[in-house]
């Protein structure tokens, strides 16, 4: 396996990669609910519906035409 010429562009600029970071974060918040408890007024599995959400959303984008990651 090797990198694309253009990872660093892609990157920065691809909303598939965006999207997979806001699913880290997702998944970082479901970790973290019970250590969050009564801080949050959400319930458990929120986050984690949200985290498939922004999967599916980021798979999506990845096979979308984005002129921005080009030259």
């Amino acid at each position: 396996m090797t990198l694309v010429w253009n990872w660093r562009r892609i990157v920065k600029r691809a909303w598939s990669m965006r999207f997979m970071l806001l699913a880290v974060v997702f998944s970082g918040l479901e970790i973290a609910l019970p250590l969050l408890d009564g801080v949050l007024p959400v319930s458990r599995g929120v986050f984690a519906v949200l985290c498939g959400i922004t999967v599916i959303i980021a798979m999506l984008a990845r096979i979308i035409n984005q002129p921005s990651v080009r030259e």
